[in-house]
């Protein structure tokens, strides 16, 4: 019992008749403009956790060199 495409093209009519041909360009080009903002938004939090887990390598590689020549100096 899937969906037939008579039940398809009673729906896009009922559709058609209720927003008219006028409106659904413009509703289509919204929900578009709002996937790729979203896409955007999900690019630009990518960026940022990739930016801080490289800030906290650097911080860990200057804490390992700093207690290196912490060692170093208490064993002279």
């Amino acid at each position: 019992m899937g969906i037939s495409i008579w039940q398809v093209v009673l729906v896009l009519v009922i559709i058609l008749i209720l927003f008219g041909a006028g409106k659904i360009p413009r509703v289509m080009g919204d929900v578009a403009k709002g996937i790729k903002s979203f896409k955007a938004g999900m690019k630009e939090g990518e960026n940022e956790e990739i930016e801080v887990s490289a800030e906290e390598v650097v911080a860990d590689k200057k804490t390992k060199k700093t207690k290196t020549k912490a060692s170093k100096k208490k064993d002279n």
